[in-house]
């Protein structure tokens, strides 16, 4: 498959960058990314709870998974990945650069969410832990007072990977006072077309809903077609059935035109086996071309 290469890869990092892309995406230029970042977004009500295994408590579930399953990349903080770093060097990691807890509604105050670090921290670190970097991520939160400082923040790391051969994927959210329905299709398809604006290689977005709150197929290929050359990557949302995730997924990608998925509870909230399990089905469905029938028989 031919990869479009940003034309702010120098040339001495292109090869380097190709390589990245190729081994996120299994050469089909579709992501599966393990999301990892819930202990600061959602604090630990995605970790603990009814429903959810006690080994799901312990940042390290989520480090063994990654190690055993099929991924693309595991993306989460940098602090996680060098405390756990060491023990699990096979796994190909995505550095959160930044995130915000859930504590303030967004109602009340407009989010903001600086970068802890930048992709020089990054770069530095990969060199000197051995680790399997593939790029950053970063959240950005459109509609209210402090967008104009993420932007700027957001086309920086977007150009800084690009010019280091790593990968940038973005998560934009439309926030605020004034956003009343996050997954309205026309609106996710402006944020799809904001992260084409600033760069990214993906963009984390919002699944739209129809008037019932149902997965919209003609809305998900608006927003894929806003992102232009940024591939689309659904967020996995809360934890469903094991067919309606994958179904959905399989339409995502075949009706409605994502080029992948960015999940986290649907994986992490099970035991360790199931977890690996789920995790092989997504990435047969993302980066395999497999039938949900075919993913399905992965469960068993």
């Amino acid at each position: 498959m031919k990869f479009n290469i940003p034309a702010d890869v120098p040339k001495n990092k292109v090869a380097f960058y190709k390589r990245n892309l190729k081994a996120v995406t299994n050469g089909k230029n579709r992501l599966m990314l393990f999301a990892g970042d819930q202990k600061v977004e959602h604090l630990n009500n995605d970790f603990y709870g009814k429903g959810i295994p006690l080994e799901d408590n312990s940042p390290e579930h989520m480090f063994k998974i990654a190690s055993k399953a099929k991924i693309g990349v595991f993306a989460t903080q940098f602090g996680l990945i060098s405390r756990y770093g060491r023990d699990y060097q096979n796994i190909p990691y995505l550095v959160k650069l930044n995130s915000k807890t859930n504590l303030v509604p967004y109602e009340k105050q407009d989010p903001y969410s600086e970068a802890w670090l930048s992709v020089g921290d990054v770069v530095d670190f990969a060199k000197t832990s051995g680790l399997d970097i593939k790029g950053v991520g970063y959240t950005l939160y459109l509609g209210g007072e402090h967008e104009h400082s993420m932007l700027a923040q957001a086309a920086r790391i977007v150009h800084e990977a690009h010019k280091n051969g790593l990968l940038a994927v973005l998560w934009i959210y439309p926030k605020g006072a004034f956003v009343k329905d996050e997954h309205n299709g026309h609106l996710i398809a402006g944020a799809a077309g904001v992260g084409a604006a600033l760069g990214a290689d993906f963009v984390k977005l919002k699944v739209p809903f129809n008037k019932k709150e149902n997965f919209d197929v003609e809305a998900l290929r608006e927003v894929t077609t806003a992102a232009g050359r940024s591939g689309v990557l659904c967020e996995g949302g809360a934890k469903v059935d094991e067919k309606t995730f994958l179904t959905e997924l399989y339409e995502q990608i075949h009706k409605g035109g994502s080029r992948g998925n960015g999940t986290g509870r649907n994986i992490h909230q099970r035991a360790l086996k199931e977890a690996i399990k789920m995790a092989n089905a997504i990435y047969a469905i993302t980066c395999e071309d497999a039938t949900v029938k075919e993913a399905m028989k992965l469960l068993k």
